[in-house]
């Protein structure tokens, strides 16, 4: 007999950590996936200990070849059918393009775009066939150019703009379709992005914790959308009224200040 799961890619912190115990503590049987065994299996014990289902774990670089295939492979030998699939998974780097290691950059499209389009693409027939969902995690970067982080911004646009996209697709088959958009959220993405928090990081600032209930909730609901907090959801609102170049021009005085 099958069982029907919630694979959750990037869970082993931040964001992608809580929407795994978001979604176990409303009894999805979640599938964890990153490339850290300890810390995927610390997580799968918290949860374990709190009476829900130890979710299941699939230790995976995503960044390596063949690993969407690995995660299929996997999810095969425990006779499990996707049902909710939430694509966490991603880097930035933060510099300007020209002077950053090409290779990373690269390999930065490769996970942020590729293997999210991969994932999404794979098990869709099994999304409709239970009628389940998808949760992509974007940014409020998908709505910017964003120099001296110009390629993350460019994929995060390209993940809000294919998440629509499914969702005209696979929505009338009866699939839940979302992009949750957050802020500066205080994570080891910072850190390995070489990203150092400023004021305007202190106004869209939300915790990990509160992002996943939002895109939880989001998803849920059906939204289209998810954009959590005040300071986040003011944003492309404003974008309407402001020519490009205008953007352009802020986003890079904001970035060359940190």
């Amino acid at each position: 007999m099958t069982e029907r799961v919630t694979v959750i890619t990037g869970a082993s912190s931040g964001i992608g950590a809580e929407l795994a115990r978001i979604f176990a503590a409303h009894d999805h049987k979640t599938v964890l996936v990153a490339r850290r065994e300890d810390r995927l299996n610390q997580l799968a014990d918290e949860i374990a200990a709190t009476g829900k289902p130890r979710p299941a774990v699939i230790v995976c670089d995503l960044s390596e070849p063949g690993a969407c295939d690995r995660i299929d492979a996997a999810l095969k030998a425990m006779n499990a059918e996707v049902e909710t699939v939430v694509n966490n998974a991603g880097y930035g780097l933060f510099g300007e393009a020209a002077e950053l290691d090409r290779a990373q950059q690269l390999a930065m499209v490769d996970l942020n775009v590729r293997v999210l389009t991969d994932i999404t693409l794979r098990f869709a027939d099994s999304l409709i066939r239970h009628r389940g969902g998808l949760l992509n995690v974007a940014s409020i970067a998908s709505f910017l150019p964003g120099p001296r982080m110009a390629v993350y911004y460019a994929t995060k646009a390209y993940v809000l703009s294919f998440t629509e996209a499914m969702r005209g697709e696979l929505g009338p088959k009866g699939v839940r379709v979302t992009a949750l958009c957050p802020g500066t959220v205080p994570t080891e993405f910072q850190g390995v992005a070489g990203f150092k928090p400023g004021l305007d990081s202190a106004v869209l600032n939300l915790s990990a914790a509160a992002v996943a209930r939002a895109g939880y909730r989001g998803l849920m609901s059906n939204k289209r959308l998810v954009l959590p907090g005040v300071g986040v959801r003011m944003i492309p609102f404003m974008l309407r009224f402001a020519p490009r170049s205008l953007v352009l021009a802020s986003v890079a005085r904001v970035q060359q200040k940190r």
